[in-house]
């Protein structure tokens, strides 16, 4: 009789463990971003992509700043999330380890650290490289052959016209303009400088684009969406004076384990948000208007990765 009791027990507790396991695995997944229009975007885009796979999901899109959203996924608030390799340097206190200035390196460093001190875990990256840049004007790229900041080097040393708008601190700072122009071998005088109040490539690019002053190159980030709305291309840096800042979905070590197909579900969709991409599809929300919701599910739609 002892054994029959026992033996229910057991299939009992069997049986509630079961139960709980389901109720975990159906657990929403919560998805969060950061408060910015690429933030937005890319938020949209994870959700959608989960939500197209039957996951249940909990919206947290534009959540707050950088450090209000690692918090909360450090927290368990938040379970996956889109982040920049190149804020790993930040995260682990490592700026100076060259790594962050190569893409592959970067995100091995990051996903190998995440992993082991805080059961993060870095899904496949972008190409894209969301850092500090210089765009110059389409039509004075296309004259001049213009792609990288090499080009842009050997450009100015044959006496090329060229007028920066860039706000003060990326013109004094020593990791920006400084470090481009050290690496690079060349100098602005004053008279080819625009310094604008503030940190808004918004203004930089637009007074580019009017040629305002004389200005026909602005300070910018590699995925700034008014940089292709607004007709200017941004240049290259091959000899990695700048750390790479390449989005890719962060999600929490337990949900992956529930969710493993997610990583597959997220892989195609973050390969094809190279750097043009990623402009086009910010300028449709910060320049257009369009709701980021909107652009998000046009995409995936039209390419066909839902």
């Amino acid at each position: 009789m002892a054994c029959k009791i026992l033996r229910r027990s057991a299939l009992f507790l069997a049986s509630m463990l079961a139960v709980t396991a389901s109720a975990q695995a159906a657990d929403p997944v919560k998805v969060g971003s950061k408060i910015d229009t690429e933030g937005s975007l890319l938020g949209n885009i994870i959700l959608q992509v989960l939500n197209k796979h039957g996951v249940k999901t909990v919206n947290k899109v534009q959540l707050g700043t950088t450090q209000v959203v690692r918090g909360a996924i450090l927290a368990g608030e938040l379970d996956i999330y889109p982040e920049y390799t190149g804020n790993g340097a930040f995260f682990f206190n490592d700026e100076k380890d060259p790594a962050w200035r190569n893409a592959s390196e970067g995100y091995n460093k990051v996903k190998k650290l995440d992993a082991e001190k805080n059961h993060l875990i870095w899904l496949a990256p972008s190409s894209a490289n969301n850092t500090w840049t210089i765009a110059v004007r389409g039509d004075l790229a296309q004259k001049n052959k213009l792609t990288s900041l090499s080009d842009l080097s050997q450009y100015l040393q044959k006496g090329g016209d060229f007028k920066l708008a860039a706000s003060a601190e990326f013109i004094e700072r020593a990791d920006a303009l400084p470090a481009f122009q050290k690496a690079y071998g060349f100098k602005l005088q004053q008279n080819q400088l625009l310094s604008l109040a503030g940190g808004d490539t918004a203004v930089t690019i637009k007074a580019a684009a009017q040629q305002t002053s004389g200005v026909n190159a602005a300070m910018a980030y590699g995925t700034d969406g008014p940089v292709a709305a607004l007709g200017l291309q941004t240049l290259s840096d091959p000899k990695g004076v700048q750390p790479i800042y390449a989005p890719a979905p962060v999600i929490r070590e337990a949900v992956l384990k529930e969710y493993p197909q997610i990583g597959d579900w997220l892989k195609p969709v973050f390969a094809s948000l190279d750097e043009k991409t990623l402009q086009q599809l910010n300028a449709k929300i910060a320049v257009e208007g369009q709701d980021a919701k909107k652009v998000a599910a046009d995409y995936l739609q039209q390419k066909k990765l839902i």
